[in-house]
């Protein structure tokens, strides 16, 4: 029997800890042993800021990562590798990388896949050296979860073999549903169009530029917010300085996703940078058409036929388009594009084939 460990930097709501999860599911129903360590942070905090962990169980190790790199730090994970018997690891991110590479010269698992979830970190010289020397002394199997982000690596790492696997959702979770139902539980307003937003608050996210869209659109446009983050504070002071305050929703953690989605008129990922996100594929999943910006590989997640590429940090560009979808009904769901591009089995099964 196999047994998948994925390493992530932290466990936290994001893109890259619901791939892994999205992957542990399934490995699980497969029959499989897995495990998803998380080098930073303990079990108590996660619970608490992510409850979708609580069925996890014993199959979530939280090790507590020190701010600095420690030799002794890598001897624990060195220790938990081999009492948990690995044999396909897997890590996300620089991170991980870093003390999974070197972890996997002593723990030798069968494979060692290394996932790169965006590029743009590899702009900064000290981040791609490191990566250079990691990739020479783990040599693991290369993975790029987008095409936009395989042509960076091969840009700045020139690495010898890449395969892109790009990622994917489960689409029997993120279905349609009923609009009415789903803003009443999110206590949303009934007569209005609503544009929507999930994701980390935070200025690379670029809600503050859906916020300054806004206040070109009809007042019976509202925007929603799904997830915290550190510039919450100021986008609510952003909010009262304009006027919106009553025209922006700030909904925090959301748990049922899908019923966030379900609730929108149109979603809208304003972000500055991105790997692949997995935002626009829940949303579109649900029925809903996306607004991306063209960064990193955004418009592989958008369905061409219903949704909308603009040009990052533009926010006429986000008012057009808005008014584009809010003044036309769509013609089909974009739910049929995620199905055949975006869904999380061929994702998976794409990673399978990589195991021995």
């Amino acid at each position: 029997m196999k047994t998948n460990v994925q390493i992530v930097q932290h466990l936290r709501p994001g893109g890259i800890e619901t791939m892994a999860l999205d992957l542990h599911d399934y490995f699980q129903q497969q029959g499989h042993e897995s495990y998803i360590i998380s080098l930073e942070g303990d079990i108590e905090s996660a619970l608490a800021a992510w409850p979708r962990l609580n069925r996890h169980g014993r199959n979530i190790i939280f090790l507590n990562k020190p701010d600095k790199f420690s030799v002794a730090f890598l001897g624990k994970l060195i220790r938990v590798l081999k009492d948990l018997r690995t044999t396909v690891l897997h890590t996300h991110h620089i991170g991980p990388l870093l003390y999974g590479g070197l972890a996997a010269q002593f723990v030798r698992p069968a494979v060692h896949i290394h996932t790169e979830h965006d590029a743009w970190h590899l702009e900064n010289r000290h981040h791609r050296n490191l990566q250079k020397w990691l990739l020479r002394i783990a040599r693991p199997v290369l993975v790029a979860d987008a095409e936009a982000v395989a042509q960076a690596m091969r840009k700045f790492l020139k690495p010898r073999n890449l395969t892109v696997i790009r990622n994917g959702i489960d689409t029997t979770r993120f279905v349609l549903g009923n609009r009415t139902d789903a803003r009443a539980s999110l206590g949303l307003p009934q007569d209005k169009k609503i544009i929507g937003c999930s994701g980390r608050l935070e200025l690379l996210k670029g809600q503050a530029l859906l916020i300054q869209a806004l206040t070109y659109l009809p007042d019976t446009v509202h925007v929603a917010l799904a997830g915290i983050g550190s510039c919450e504070a100021a986008l609510r002071d952003e909010c009262r300085q304009l006027g919106l305050s009553d025209r922006v929703h700030f909904l925090g953690r959301i748990d049922d996703m899908p019923l966030f989605y379900q609730a929108l008129d149109c979603f809208c990922l304003p972000s500055y940078k991105e790997g692949m996100p997995l935002s626009p594929l829940e949303a579109q999943s649900c029925g809903i058409p996306a607004i991306v910006t063209d960064v990193g590989g955004s418009r592989e997640s958008l369905c061409t036929d219903t949704g909308s590429l603009i040009p990052a940090g533009n926010a006429m560009a986000i008012v057009d388009k808005v008014q584009q979808i809010l003044a036309r009904p769509l013609a089909h769901s974009p739910r049929a594009f995620v199905q055949e591009h975006g869904g999380i089995d061929h994702m998976a099964s794409e990673y399978s084939r990589l195991h021995p």
